[in-house]
């Protein structure tokens, strides 16, 4: 039997999503505080962006392991 400190699999990847969530959070208020500046550094936004749309994969992908298969 698992011990009460072992986190489920489904758990781990709640737990991994919200820190996902909250890094693509941090990343599009670091895009928008640059956009602000006038003279903004284009390939960080780029960077920036970049990182950003990896992080929404990895939480589509997350979020498609949690949510069963319902079929219509």
């Amino acid at each position: 039997m698992d011990s009460p400190h072992e986190l489920t699999h489904e758990e781990v990847l709640r737990v991994k999503l919200e820190v996902l969530r909250r890094e693509h959070r941090d990343l599009d208020e670091a895009i928008h505080a640059l956009q602000e500046k006038p003279h903004a550094d284009m390939l960080m936004m780029r960077r920036l962006k970049k990182q950003k749309l990896a992080l929404k994969d990895q939480i589509a992908r997350i979020e498609d392991e949690l949510t069963p298969d319902i079929i219509a």
